[in-house]
């Protein structure tokens, strides 16, 4: 539950999203989309999501993995992206429109009460959303509701805790306990992928497997300044909470882009959990 300083904080920013909603972060989620795409679509392809199915992508975003789904499910089948800021559905409605997904929808709701009918889908999916919000628990009793029994729930989470670059950088250190403050002050845990298993057996789901993901990103990579780019998105909102001075914040993110941009610098990925149960008959 949030504290009261908490829900204050997102009263005041109106954006419970940790990155926020810019044009930059809508640009780096499609690019995600492409980037984590072989991983979701091992994920499906492992349930065994099955032509005519009903599917579910919450927080789907600009894109999210509406067209892998669409796929799986086929022409008989159909799939409902819900996301919460309206800018985000447009560009997602664009790329279902632009590929020509006929059996997909994209709604502009809330992760944590979608109004979709109970027990209709056989399969509600979440990518990189718990981390990245808080009322995580909220979200998935709401995905255990909407899959019917016998069907699936599954997500794709992010933890902290390897997160890092080599040779060390102080100023990573010192940004990333100023990001850790200012996540916490808005009530998300950066370190909840470790815990999303028990997140689904304590929503009641059963037959749980777990599949971990880390990568490294060396010179050259997409993702290795995943970490500046989440600095850039947060800086207003962390200068207005008096998190950091402007000038220290400016200073440091300099420094870590010229240590991001050495050839010798490598960079660890977060600890992804893939991890989906059944919802019991």
């Amino acid at each position: 539950m949030l504290t009261v300083e908490q829900n204050q904080n997102l009263q005041r920013h109106g954006e419970p999203y940790l990155l926020g909603y810019s044009e930059d972060e809508e640009l780096r989620l499609r690019k995600q989309a492409e980037e984590l795409r072989h991983e979701s679509a091992w994920l499906f392809d492992r349930i065994g999501l099955a032509p005519g199915s009903r599917a579910v992508d919450l927080g789907c975003g600009p894109q999210g993995v509406l067209d892998l789904l669409s796929e799986r499910v086929g022409s008989t089948g159909h799939v409902i992206g819900i996301e919460r800021d309206r800018d985000s559905v447009a560009i997602a409605k664009r790329f279902v429109a632009d590929r020509g997904l006929k059996n997909v929808d994209v709604i502009q709701g809330d992760a944590t009460a979608t109004a979709l009918p109970t027990a209709l889908f056989e399969f509600v999916h979440a990518r990189l959303v718990l981390v990245n919000v808080p009322w995580v628990e909220a979200i998935v009793r709401e995905m255990v509701r909407l899959v019917r029994p016998g069907g699936v729930v599954a997500s794709y989470e992010a933890d902290y805790l390897p997160h890092l670059c080599d040779p060390p950088l102080q100023a990573w250190d010192r940004l990333f306990e100023i990001f850790q403050r200012y996540a916490s002050s808005n009530g998300i845990d950066l370190f909840v992928g470790r815990r999303t298993h028990r997140l689904f057996r304590e929503a009641g789901l059963v037959d749980i497997e777990v599949k971990p993901a880390i990568h490294v990103y060396p010179h050259g990579h997409n993702r290795r300044v995943v970490f500046w780019d989440f600095l850039q998105n947060v800086r207003d909102r962390v200068l207005e909470q008096e998190l950091i001075t402007e000038s220290e914040f400016d200073g440091l993110t300099t420094e870590l882009k010229e240590h991001l941009n050495r050839p010798d610098t490598l960079v660890v990925s977060h600890l992804f959990f893939q991890v989906w149960g059944r919802k019991p008959i």
